[in-house]
């Protein structure tokens, strides 16, 4: 399925969305989240893209992305989502092709029900922390994650879903 969305000044972003997975087919109205979640991210975080802009969303299971973990990060296990930039981050302004975006339904549905939580906000947060991953931002140093996390937070309060990293949240205390 592809969206596409107008973003004002001729300028549209398209997102394809391909399920690999046919644990997604009963998990409701996925596209419309995808497109709310990447669109917030956009417009909270002030990013501008190039006219036309396509970015790809796969919709895996733990088996898909376990593949893609082992063989870009040598890690041989599943893993909630998966970032896979077209451009350095200096250069994806610029770039037709955003990058992909893989998400693995039952590592986020375990997570979800083991924080107490949404799929849907699990979700949605998920697809903002990939999302930003393609633009260059990160968390290996507590800088990084700082200015990540504090991007997350406004654009997940935007999308009315809860601090993922406050003190009391689950995620917290999960990590």
């Amino acid at each position: 399925m592809t969206l596409g969305r107008d973003m004002g000044e001729g300028a549209s972003l398209v997102i394809d969305i391909a399920s690999e997975s046919r644990l997604w087919d009963g998990a409701g109205a996925v596209d419309a989240l995808i497109e709310r979640a990447i669109l917030a991210a956009v417009e909270v975080g002030r990013i501008e893209l190039l006219a036309d802009a396509e970015l790809s969303i796969v919709l895996a299971d733990d088996a898909g992305i376990r593949k893609l973990n082992k063989a870009w990060r040598a890690k041989d296990s599943a893993t909630n989502v998966l970032s896979f930039p077209a451009a350095p981050p200096e250069r994806i302004a610029f770039s037709p092709m955003l990058g992909d975006i893989v998400l693995a339904y039952e590592t986020i549905e375990r997570e979800a029900v083991a924080l107490g939580i949404a799929f849907e906000a699990h979700l949605s947060h998920l697809l903002v922390h990939g999302f930003l991953h393609l633009l260059g931002f990160d968390h290996h140093t507590d800088a990084e994650a700082g200015e990540m996390e504090s991007l997350e937070r406004l654009i997940l309060e935007r999308l009315g879903i809860a601090d993922p990293y406050a003190e009391q949240s689950p995620l917290r205390a999960a990590s």
